[in-house]
């Protein structure tokens, strides 16, 4: 395990798997970075968990362990945890990353990026970085959003754009929450986030663009 610090926020680098008898929080952030973004095509490269803005731990795996179910024991026992509640931002892609190399299908789910969709149309634009300048007054660096993420050794510049990829998520939350509560639009959110397991199965049938329910 290596050790980093960016600002207040402390970044524990494991390979593979996290600490045997990890204790997470009640609410933890959750990212992931791939070779690329087909479902088909590309691997995990990295999962992010964030217990806080200053406690953010990532797990990053070799090619050879990853397709190993037995190697990952800690990580698959809290994303099968329905008790803990996961905040993503753009679930629906890291959900079905997630089902696809550890077979579980997650519960208990707060996607930043459709909220903002629910709540935030007075604009188009959704994207993380969109949402910490508006909403946090934090203007995001995403140049290494493209980086290859499948490298032996990570720079310090990716593992602080990872971190930072989930650090910002919890405060995020209460702010689109409350905006949630305001526009009385919670319950949809709820179904829309329990509805995920549904849309990614879609994704993996190939229906990516269509819309199932137009005429």
């Amino acid at each position: 395990m290596k050790t980093f610090k960016f600002g207040e926020s402390k970044i524990y680098l494991h390979n593979n798997d996290l600490p045997e008898n990890i204790k997470p929080p009640e609410i933890i952030a959750i990212d992931t970075e791939t070779t690329g973004l087909s479902l088909i095509r590309d691997r995990l490269c990295l999962i992010q968990f964030a217990f806080s803005k200053q406690e953010c731990h990532i797990v990053k795996f070799s090619k050879d362990e990853l397709y190993d179910q037995k190697k990952h024991p800690e990580i698959l026992k809290m994303l099968s945890n329905r008790k803990i509640q996961k905040i993503f931002h753009y679930a629906r892609f890291d959900l079905a990353m997630i089902k696809k190399f550890f077979k579980v299908d997650l519960e208990n789910i707060f996607c930043t990026k459709i909220s903002s969709k629910l709540v935030r149309t007075y604009t188009d634009k959704h994207g993380l970085k969109e949402l910490c300048k508006e909403l946090l007054g934090v203007d995001l660096n995403k140049s290494q959003q493209s980086s290859d993420w499948s490298s032996d050794t990570l720079s310090v510049n990716q593992l602080r754009y990872a971190s930072f990829d989930v650090i910002y998520l919890f405060e995020l939350k209460i702010i689109l929450e409350h905006m949630l509560e305001r526009e009385e639009r919670m319950k949809l959110a709820k179904s829309l986030f329990s509805f995920l397991p549904v849309r990614i199965q879609l994704d993996f049938l190939d229906y990516l663009d269509s819309d199932i329910f137009s005429h």
